[in-house]
C-alpha cells in the first residue's frame, strides 16, 4: 500500500498527462506531492526527509516548467531525483564513512557489512543508471512516450531490480526457526 501512495503523484501526473497535457500534469504532480506531504504530516506528524527533498525538486523543476513554459525541466526532474540519491549514498560512504543503506534497513534484515556495502553501491549503480535513461527517453523519444516511461519503466526497472537485488541478498538471510 505504503508503494501505491509513493506513487500517487507520479500516476496523477500521467492520467493528467493523458488527458489535458503536460503543464496540467506538472501542476497536477505538484499540488499531489503537497498533498502527500500533508497526508503524511495529518497521520503521523513526521514527515520523511525524501519526501521533502521529492517536493523541493518537483516545485523547483515543474515550477520552471510552468513559468517557462518549456518541459525540458520537468522531464529533468526524476534524474536529478535520482543522482541526488545515488550521491547521498555515495557521500555518506565516502565522506562520513557511513552505509546509508544499513541505517535504513538495519532494523529489517541483519547482513554482513560486505553485503551492506554492496546493497549500497548496487543502489548508487542503480539510481545512475535511472537518471541516465531518464534523459535518453526524453530525448530520444516523444513527451508521450517519456511519460509512460517514467510511470511504467521506472516502475518496470525498480521492479526488477529490488527481485534481483533480494536474490542476491537472499544468501546471507537467515531464516529464525
Amino acid at each position: 500500500m505504503k508503494f501505491l501512495f509513493d506513487l500517487f503523484p507520479v500516476i496523477l501526473f500521467f492520467i493528467a498527462f493523458k488527458v489535458a497535457g503536460i503543464f496540467v500534469a506538472t501542476a497536477v504532480a505538484i499540488v499531489a506531492t503537497f498533498a502527500q506531504i500533508g497526508w503524511v504530516w495529518y497521520r503521523h506528524r513526521k514527515v520523511d526527509t525524501m519526501l521533502w527533498v521529492s517536493l523541493v525538486i518537483v516545485t523547483v523543476f515543474g515550477g520552471a516548467t510552468l513559468l517557462l513554459q518549456d518541459e525540458t525541466f520537468i522531464k529533468w526532474k526524476p534524474t536529478v531525483l535520482y543522482w541526488l540519491f545515488a550521491g547521498i549514498l555515495g557521500g555518506g560512504a565516502l565522506f562520513m564513512k557511513k552505509n546509508l543503506m544499513k541505517s535504513l534497513l538495519s532494523e529489517q534484515m541483519q547482513l554482513p557489512d560486505v553485503a551492506w556495502n554492496r546493497m549500497n553501491l548496487s543502489w548508487i549503480g542503480f539510481f545512475v543508471f535511472m537518471g541516465i535513461a531518464n534523459l535518453a527517453v526524453a530525448y530520444n523519444f516523444s513527451t508521450d512516450d517519456w511519460v509512460t516511461f517514467k510511470l511504467f519503466g521506472g516502475m518496470g526497472l525498480m521492479l526488477i531490480f529490488v527481485l534481483v537485488q533480494g536474490l542476491l541478498l537472499s544468501k546471507y538471510i537467515e531464516e529464525k526457526q
